[in-house]
């Protein structure tokens, strides 16, 4: 059995009208959101593997604030430059290459793919994946080389203004 938790970058901040999509930093609200959603994941008694992410510097910032809470080293994060504006097909790709021994895994990555992509996996559909919001699942497999295939059960959503 493998865990995935599928998290949208924190809330990023449009303040330098001048910067690239690809450099655009956390706003304070974003700061906020990551260490309470990996706080969140704590409180479950969640403790990632392996964390994931795409490049960019708003879900780079926000892995590392999901590692510092969760008691990882920001150097444990895998970048995959895939993750950066993924379509669907590349989630599966870069999930079917993650490493058997990580059970659990967190993958931190952007919209509107990472919404497409959560409302394929099980009967569960949403409208827009929130900023930090937390898509997990269960995946009935020991590899996670066979993901596409697996059978995939919702195990919960969740995001800061969820309660």
């Amino acid at each position: 059995m493998k865990s995935l938790l599928v998290i949208r970058h924190a809330k990023s901040s449009w303040e330098w009208e001048d910067r690239n999509d690809f450099d655009r930093p956390l706003n304070d609200r974003g700061k906020r959101d990551a260490p309470m959603m990996a706080g969140r994941l704590l409180t479950r008694a969640i403790a990632p593997d392996l964390l994931v992410s795409s490049p960019a510097k708003r879900a780079r910032k926000t892995a590392e604030l999901f590692a510092a809470e969760l008691g990882m080293s920001p150097d444990d994060i895998l970048f995959k430059t895939e993750l950066y504006h993924a379509a669907v097909a590349t989630f599966y790709e870069v999930i079917s290459g993650l490493p058997a021994a990580a059970n659990t895994v967190a993958l931190f990555s952007h919209n509107p793919g990472i919404t497409a992509f959560v409302s394929g996996l099980t009967s569960v559909r949403l409208d827009n994946m929130p900023t930090c919001g937390v898509f997990a699942i269960h995946v009935s497999s020991s590899d996670w080389a066979d993901f596409a295939s697996a059978p995939k059960e919702f195990w919960f959503f969740d995001y800061p203004k969820s309660f």
